[in-house]
């Protein structure tokens, strides 16, 4: 380390024991300024926030670990600008905003500077430093921020996918299925295992997949449906298959696809009635009618 940049790092540090308070102010009044956020964020979370941030930056300075290198190697300093990221896009902020969040830090740091110095040269050297200490923060934010904005996609959709393939109880130890829309590896996964559980939980015989929302069955459907009829199996239940419409049934014979050794019918009333058969015997005469 040179010491041109060891004295900007201890002027740096020594503006923020000093100016700790002024710093965190003014990068949140810069914030709030500049309209960096459209978020329902308030000043006093920005003020934790930058509390956190500036507090963190004490020991990144003050180690031997080049500029370049401070930010992601301090662990306080790394979590806070996580942290910060994270919280940003659950609020809904662009990541622009966010990173712009964090470089504003640069104005509100060098603005205390110039109340410990006027030289134009320790001036121009704490400039320089400051831009290659947040430049990586900056650029760490919108990272986190893209990686946070996927994770709460990804959560939201597995919520999606839970929420539309629901398991309803249709009759003692009947479960039933309703599928919308196309059923790929994911979903299919989602399905077996909201299926598996339900038949643990209710002690299921029969599980009825109905695929009359799904709007065509080619090879790789199938596949997954013979997945899903497998799996139930297994747990010792039946499985019917319902909504086999005429089309349907032509392209599955068309692809030469064998499901031979599933009870398919054409209307989940037709299923309901097939289940109860293979629960009580040849008719629903039994007391199951009380039970449903």
């Amino acid at each position: 380390m040179s010491t041109s940049e060891a004295a900007v790092r201890e002027r740096l540090t020594r503006a923020l024991h000093e100016r700790g308070e002024e710093i965190a102010d003014r990068w949140v009044e810069l914030q709030m300024e500049q309209a960096l956020l459209d978020t329902d964020i308030g000043e006093a979370e920005l003020r934790e926030e930058a509390d956190a941030l500036i507090e963190a930056l004490v020991p990144g300075l003050r180690s031997g670990v080049p500029v370049d290198r401070v930010v992601t190697s301090t662990p306080g300093l790394h979590e806070a600008v996580v942290g910060l990221s994270l919280r940003r896009a659950r609020a809904g902020a662009t990541p622009t905003a966010t990173s712009l969040a964090v470089l504003a830090l640069k104005e509100a740091l060098l603005k205390a500077v110039q109340r410990d110095t006027r030289d134009a040269e320790e001036l121009f050297a704490s400039a320089v430093f400051m831009n290659r200490l947040l430049d990586v923060a900056g650029a760490l934010s919108f990272e986190t921020y893209v990686e946070g904005r996927e994770e709460i996609i990804r959560r939201q959709s597995q919520q999606l996918m839970e929420q539309s393939t629901p398991v309803v109880r249709l009759w003692r130890q009947v479960l039933a299925v309703p599928l919308i829309g196309t059923l790929d590896t994911a979903r299919t996964q989602v399905v077996m295992e909201n299926l598996l559980q339900a038949i643990q939980d209710h002690e299921a015989l029969v599980a009825i997949v109905d695929i009359t929302g799904v709007p065509t069955v080619d090879t790789a459907v199938a596949q997954h449906l013979m997945q899903t009829v497998n799996a139930v199996r297994l747990m010792g239940a039946d499985c019917v298959i319902s909504g086999v419409r005429p089309s349907i049934a032509q392209t599955i014979a068309q692809l030469g696809i064998d499901l031979s050794t599933i009870l398919t019918r054409a209307t989940l009333a037709d299923a309901l009635a097939a289940a109860i058969k293979l629960i009580d015997g040849p008719g629903p005469d039994g007391d199951e009618g009380d039970d449903r």
